[in-house]
């Protein structure tokens, strides 16, 4: 039986469909059906001669988690080897619907705050494995006539420790042949890989970057984070003003707020300095605690909204995050394999 061909292989494809002599308008309409519309398997393929021949996904799904109290849902994927990763759909009360997408089974960033980065690092996902968290998450959005407005690589792994896949998978994402999903509505997610953020700011100049950084102090970021001993303070300021430059559009300053650890009122000016002369737009993160941290606790509302005004007084841009799917562990920093602890069942 000839080997059948992944729908992401576009070389594949094309060879294939020179073998068999089908239709450039056949190979058209799958992709369309499938990353476009999100039809059915069955669907989309029932319209192309070589479906035998085509494999749609290079994930199953093995498990679904949906919150029982806002519009999250955790989608734990299996890879062919059996390995579990995670993608989360989130449905905001405005009716935009977010699908935060990982891009390696677990992380070797190891930041303090992140039950992911404790896992340590198993490897990277594949280019196919990375788009087809979109694919399988279309689908199952497009039963409840819903698609998905904005992709965030803010899932289990750091992009930029993965950057080549990571690289063709935005290139598919945004390609008219393929999702034709916008640039624009892409976010990459980084603690601060520098040479890699101006990298893919030049490559990619329409999607979006957010900074992970948590403090503009040295010694407390890198209690935070261990790779801010390698890509410093001065080092990241210098490549925000640089990204600025080469896109003309902010980067985000994801900020997450911990108790007695960055959430002073030195620390919303020491901030604000730092962010002078940027082109920014900070996000204040709640905190959800995870077993492995037990000494990190988060700011409470009243902290958290009186550091926003601090910085908005100042005419920074600033948005106050609400945590979403906190009860499956779904939410940011909660990405890892507990399943893998107490497994659900499979779904057939």
């Amino acid at each position: 039986m000839s080997r059948r061909i992944g729908v992401f292989d576009r070389s594949g494809i094309e060879s294939l469909r020179k073998e068999l002599r089908i239709d450039p308008h056949s190979v058209r309409q799958l992709r369309n059906d499938l990353f476009k519309h999100f039809l059915s398997d069955e669907d989309a393929l029932s319209r192309f001669s070589a479906a035998d021949r085509v494999a749609v996904h290079s994930l199953e799904m093995y498990h679904r988690r949906d919150s029982m109290f806002d519009g999250a849902t955790k989608l734990l994927l299996k890879t062919a080897a059996g390995m579990l990763i995670e993608s989360v759909i989130l449905r905001v009360a405005s009716g935009r619907t977010t699908l935060c997408v990982s891009s390696q089974i677990g992380c070797a960033a190891a930041c303090d705050f992140c039950a992911t980065g404790k896992m340590g690092i198993a490897r990277n996902l594949a280019a196919a494995e990375i788009l087809d968290q979109l694919l399988i998450a279309g689908q199952l959005l497009r039963t409840e006539k819903r698609s998905v407005r904005n992709v965030v690589f803010m899932g289990m792994g750091e992009p930029f420790h993965n950057e080549e896949n990571l690289y063709q998978s935005l290139e598919s994402l945004i390609s008219q042949d393929l999702f034709h999903h916008s640039p624009t509505k892409v976010l990459i997610s980084t603690v601060g890989i520098a040479d890699a953020m101006i990298r893919c700011a030049k490559r990619f100049p329409k999607v979006n970057l957010a900074l992970s950084l948590h403090s503009v102090r040295q010694d407390v970021r890198e209690q935070l984070i261990p790779l801010a001993r390698l890509y410093r303070l001065k080092q990241l300021r210098e490549t925000v003003i640089e990204i600025n430059a080469l896109t003309g559009s902010p980067v985000m300053i994801e900020y997450l707020m911990l108790a007695g650890r960055n959430d002073s009122e030195t620390d919303a000016r020491e901030l604000i300095e730092w962010v002078s002369g940027m082109s920014v737009h900070v996000n204040l993160i709640p905190y959800n605690p995870i077993d492995e941290s037990p000494h990190l606790h988060g700011s409470d509302r009243p902290t958290r909204e009186a550091f926003a005004s601090r910085l908005k007084n100042e005419g920074i841009k600033t948005t106050l995050r609400y945590s979403l799917g906190h009860d499956i562990a779904a939410a940011c920093g909660q990405l890892v394999r507990h399943e893998n602890r107490h497994p659900p069942t499979v779904i057939q």
